[in-house]
């Protein structure tokens, strides 16, 4: 198996393994930030370069270096492999200006956006953004569209990671929406609207590292600081059935798939269990979740030391 060496340190891998996955290997304290990559996604990644780095030995048989910075989501590792990430001030410069080039569109809507505290692109712009933005033209705008009653599409907020769309492709039965236009007037349309009558269309919620997919049900409703995520689970003929409630008191704001340290679900979950069981008799209580992936908000702990709600509690004992 191949050898690599990532911001000093060796690990050995299988063959076909990529930079990334090598260096999620070795932890987040190497590991390059992604918004466009998904672990269970086929051909994710390669859009967004937050995850380029430098790579100064190509491999024990030719260690002459890489050109220019690489994704890292698409380079196969080679044995004898010398990467750099965090210790290259070449890529983290790099960064901040993939970081700015992802924020000249964005808007500045944080305050109202129900993806704060949970958003990628927070994080990303927190370590590696730039105080203040050089961009002096109008942001891109785009129409409204209805995309039916559980999904709220914010297109002005969409940075074109593609993730919707291999949801689409590769978990629903059929694709019916897509990227139309290109360069600064791509736009993810094209009867997306019919998206929302797939059993499993509300995992483009949580596949989305933005704000422009989120949750009808749960918009405007509590900042997720402020509610209390629980593990749980149901017998659900249609997918897994491990979820994780939201709580604020005693009402279940919201129901989202389980995330791993990189913010990937573990599981997709299908919409009968996101959107209509909100009720803490329709779920088996598991405890409360930790949350320990890195975050602007993580300072807060707000997942630490929670209090199960008193009715949970209840049928723990049970």
């Amino acid at each position: 198996m191949p050898k690599v060496t990532i911001d000093g340190r060796t690990i050995e891998v299988p063959e076909g393994t990529t930079i990334l996955q090598a260096a999620r290997m070795v932890g987040p304290e190497v590991a390059p930030p992604a918004m466009c990559y998904y672990t269970k996604l086929n051909t994710s990644g390669g859009y967004c370069r937050t995850c380029i780095v430098k790579v100064a030995q190509g491999s024990e048989k030719d260690p002459r270096p890489m050109p220019k910075p690489v994704p890292s989501c698409r380079t196969m590792v080679m044995d004898g492999m010398v990467v750099e990430n965090e210790t290259s001030p070449e890529i983290v410069e790099a960064r901040k200006g993939v970081v700015e080039f992802l924020l000249a569109n964005h808007p500045l809507d944080c305050p109202v956006c129900d993806q704060a505290g949970e958003c990628h692109l927070q994080d990303l712009s927190y370590e590696h953004g730039s105080a203040k933005s050089r961009y002096e033209f109008d942001r891109r705008t785009f129409d409204k569209i209805d995309i039916g009653p559980y999904v709220q599409l914010h297109m002005t907020r969409c940075i074109m990671c593609y993730r919707c769309v291999k949801v689409a492709e590769q978990i629903t039965d059929g694709r019916v929406h897509g990227v139309i236009n290109r360069g600064d007037h791509a736009e993810i349309s094209t009867y997306v609207e019919q998206a929302i009558d797939n059993d499993f269309s509300g995992n483009v919620i949580d596949v989305c590292p933005v704000g422009a997919l989120t949750d009808k049900t749960f918009r405007f409703k509590s900042r997720v600081w402020f509610t209390k995520p629980v593990d749980a689970h149901r017998d659900c003929t249609t997918c897994s059935g491990k979820v994780v409630l939201w709580y604020q008191g005693e009402e279940v704001l919201r129901v989202t798939g389980r995330k791993d340290q990189w913010g990937e679900v573990e599981e997709f979950i299908c919409n009968e269990c996101r959107f209509e069981k909100k009720k803490t008799s329709d779920w088996t209580i598991e405890g409360v979740r930790t949350i320990d992936r890195h975050s602007v908000i993580s300072q807060g702990k707000y997942a630490r030391d929670l209090e199960i709600p008193a009715h949970t509690k209840k049928k723990l004992i049970k």
